[in-house]
């Protein structure tokens, strides 16, 4: 293997970086090996509709789906169509939405997206990447969720902070930008396993492959990851 060569991190999330080895060959070995130990991973956030899906996962950025599931549990028996959204006050959405952060943000996307998909869709939730990507507060990552978990649509692969660290120090990408992650997994994976990589490499990230203290001696696929060694000693 070749030699791992420290570099000066830019990352809050490890003290020091590597240059992690191409590990893409491994991918099928490490993909069943994690389908094998999360076979619960299931999306958990709460919903009961396409909108609903929407508003929640943009309200996710930045927080945990507990606490947006408390959240939502109020805010959809408020809110119940985009036109609620779209003539809502400004800072009653935001009040209604405070403890999941960046409040300010998220409401006034939220309250846009209303108004664009009233305006260009009906009221209802566009059905394509195309589309979806052009409401504020909308990227890749929510529009995968969406179309993926509300309408069954596999686009491709929801890349969160989870989904990019765990990819990167599995050595399956080298690149930081979510959109050129998620084209490297696309590359290695079956298309009908694109939203299943999704959730099990952020169930791995959130319970083993953490960020400033993973817990490799515990990861099953330790023997296959070449980042495993720099975190010895935990």
């Amino acid at each position: 293997m070749p030699e791992k060569k420290p570099r000066k991190s830019t990352s809050k999330e490890v003290l020091i970086e590597y240059d992690i080895p191409d590990n893409r060959h491994n991918f099928d070995r490490i993909w069943d090996l994690l389908k094998e130990e999360y076979t619960d991973a299931k999306p958990s956030l709460n919903y009961s509709n396409p909108l609903e899906l929407l508003v929640a996962t943009v309200l996710s950025a930045q927080s945990t789906d507990v606490q947006i599931n408390k959240v939502t549990e109020n805010l959809f028996k408020k809110y119940r169509t985009a036109w609620d959204y779209a003539s809502a006050d400004i800072r009653e959405l935001e009040a209604d939405i405070y403890s999941t952060g960046f409040y300010k943000s998220k409401a006034k996307n939220i309250k846009a997206a209303a108004q664009l998909i009233i305006e260009n869709y009906g009221g209802e939730v566009p059905q394509t990447m195309e589309e979806l990507v052009t409401l504020p507060g909308v990227g890749r990552k929510t529009a995968n969720i969406v179309l993926a978990r509300a309408f069954g649509i596999i686009e491709g692969i929801a890349v969160d902070t989870h989904v990019k660290r765990v990819s990167g120090r599995l050595g399956l990408t080298r690149n930081s930008d979510p959109v050129k992650i998620e084209q490297d997994l696309i590359s290695l994976a079956r298309k009908e396993d694109l939203d299943s990589i999704s959730m099990t490499l952020i169930y791995h990230g959130r319970k083993v492959c953490q960020a400033r203290k993973p817990r490799c001696s515990i990861c099953v696929v330790k023997e296959l990851c070449p980042s495993s060694i720099i975190f010895i000693g935990e």
